[in-house]
């Protein structure tokens, strides 16, 4: 199989895995929340004469599994297990306890996109820029040993579910196969949502069944390869799939499940198809192995549009692809508002720096720092924006290595990693699009040793 490792693991770096500043903000807007709801609570119990708490809050989902992918719609959200001990709610019903949180939660939450709302399975609070929180209810009870039972407020019943089940499950997983499951999950993950018009299965299935096939290889490639043809054999057996945490039950609870089952096998048996050229030794080339790959993530990282462009570099006497692209080719550009970056120097063993000040005392960045740009200002509204970051590598070391880069890729992340790998006068800009027009621009250069 043709060896593209290296462009997985940056792809698998750099596109998929969500960046912790992004995962922290997702814990901080759980963490708020929480502190809303408790507060929402008091003021309700004072009202009705109530003693309403919680007893136990619980990180459920891709968030607590470390399978979270970055998402150009920024529709991210976190899932909260919030629990409430069976004697506090005695007598309360699955949708009222959830009507209860609700009008908690609406006393304290304001200018949100829509107001905190119960659905079936959980409460839902949704914020203007598409993140949003899903607080699941329980109820908690304790036997005469000392063994405790948890109970889901669902959609018709209370049901018996451990909210720390899966996350459990999934943890002895990785403990036993190894981060290369996790790996396989989110680049699973990020196939399935590549197209928006596709009805794929959500997380929980996709990372059961990676677990359940999981073919082992050193290459990031050949792993993710190979899982998802041992997928499609498994889907072309069976769309079945059961909840790891209780195997009696089914995860495919509805007519609209088992289609989106259908519609991964069939996806699957198509693009996995069309990888084909990446085992034809003697005609199969580094672009047509990524031509093939970007066909299956039909994503920008992929694309080999500019890569037959070549220019002479007169300096280094090479040849180099010229990829580097350019904002007004794509869109209008009416500089309305303001856009500052920052950047922060990171290295082990040293105290973080921002880049500004470390120039004050040295000329040049050394090799191998760890460099995390964002926007420091921006007086436009960003919360309605897309954000395009470009990174150009420039000089003669860029050229001979072939990689002065400067694609420019939407990521709609305030923040964007790199790191300082070889000499040359380079710059990161940011671009903020809004209907389609640059409507604030960014730049910073980054002088590196």
């Amino acid at each position: 199989m043709f060896d593209l490792s290296k462009e997985f693991k940056k792809f698998y770096d750099e596109e998929v895995v969500l960046p912790l500043t992004e995962k922290n903000k997702l814990r901080e807007k759980k963490k708020l929340n929480l502190e809303r709801l408790e507060s929402g609570l008091k003021e309700y119990n004072e009202e009705h004469n109530t003693t309403y708490e919680l007893v136990e809050v619980r990180e459920q989902g891709s968030v607590a599994m470390s399978t979270v992918t970055q998402n150009d719609s920024n529709n991210y959200d976190i899932d909260v297990a919030i629990v409430f001990a069976v004697d506090n709610i005695s007598g309360i019903g699955h949708r009222e306890i959830k009507n209860i949180v609700v009008d908690a939660l609406k006393r304290k939450c304001t200018n949100f996109k829509k107001e905190p709302e119960a659905l079936k399975n959980c409460v839902r609070i949704e914020y203007n820029d598409g993140y949003h929180i899903d607080f699941a209810i329980y109820r908690k009870s304790t036997d005469e040993d000392g063994n405790e039972f948890y109970e889901h407020a669902g959609s018709t019943q209370w049901q018996e579910r451990n909210p720390a089940a899966i996350n459990d499950w999934f943890q002895q997983e990785i403990n036993d196969k190894g981060n290369g499951l996790r790996e396989v999950v989110r680049l699973s993950k990020m196939f399935c949502k590549s197209r928006s018009s596709w009805q794929m299965p959500g997380g929980l299935i996709q990372s059961v069944l990676c677990d359940e096939v999981y073919v082992h290889y050193d290459r990031i490639d050949e792993r993710f390869y190979y899982t998802m043809c041992a997928i499609r054999d498994r889907l072309n057996s069976s769309i079945e799939v059961y909840n790891p945490a209780d195997v009696s039950k089914s995860l495919l609870l509805k007519q609209k499940d088992r289609d989106e089952m259908v519609n991964w096998k069939n996806r699957l048996c198509d693009k996995i198809e069309k990888l084909a050229i990446l085992f034809d030794e003697e005609n199969c080339s580094k672009k047509k192995a990524k031509d093939a790959w970007n066909d299956f993530f039909q994503h920008d990282f992929w694309s080999t549009v500019n890569e037959s462009a070549k220019c002479y570099s007169e300096i280094a006497r090479v040849y180099y692809s010229n990829t580097e692209e350019f904002i007004q080719d794509m869109f209008p550009v009416d500089l309305q508002y303001s856009l500052e970056l920052d950047c922060i120097i990171e290295a082990d063993g040293f105290r973080p720096q921002r880049l500004i000040e470390f120039l004050r005392t040295y000329k040049w960045i050394p090799h191998n720092k760890k460099l995390s740009f964002s926007i420091r200002y921006t007086n436009a509204p960003i919360q309605y924006c897309d954000i395009y970051w470009k990174v150009r590598n420039v000089g003669a070391e860029a050229e001979r290595r072939d990689c002065i880069r400067g694609q420019i890729r939407k990521t709609n992340l305030q923040q964007k990693r790199e790191s300082a790998d070889f000499f040359g006068h380079h710059f990161v800009e940011c671009y903020l699009v809004r209907y389609g027009v640059v409507i604030a621009k960014g730049k910073i250069d980054v002088p590196i040793e």
